[in-house]
């Protein structure tokens, strides 16, 4: 009786902890779910930084940036031929706490990798990293 008591214990201790360690995993990767453009000003060397679309940026000519949806779907905006954006759709998956793998559905470009250096809900960094 006592071996099982203790088993059951040692259980709900390690359910316990999966649950909190998935849930802050979880937090933080809802803060990725909105649209990113790029802040192209505050890059440092290879690092990009990414505001929400509802930031006040000073005058561009044009900003790329991409969207990140709850379910892994994922667009990416290019500057369209006619200055404005164009979104190409895809996917998105979490391979680690901090790096994304995105696969574009037209395939016109390789996968890529997405390494996030920082985040919070007004600023994100990422290095971009070709996939192997």
């Amino acid at each position: 009786m006592r071996l099982f008591t203790l088993f059951a214990c040692l259980s709900v201790l390690l359910l316990a902890a999966t649950c909190k360690s998935g849930t802050k995993a979880s937090a933080e990767m809802k803060q990725l779910e909105r649209t990113w453009l790029h802040a192209h000003e505050e890059d440092e060397g290879d690092i990009r930084v990414y505001r929400p679309n509802t930031y006040a940026f000073p005058p561009s000519r044009g900003r790329t940036g991409f969207a990140f949806d709850h379910n892994g779907l994922f667009t990416q905006f290019d500057i369209a031929p006619t200055d404005g954006l164009e979104g190409r759709k895809g996917k998105w998956t979490a391979e680690n706490d901090h790096t994304l793998r995105i696969t574009l559905d037209d395939k016109k470009d390789p996968d890529y990798k997405l390494e996030i250096v920082s985040m919070n809900k007004d600023l994100l960094k990422v290095k971009r990293i070709e996939a192997e």
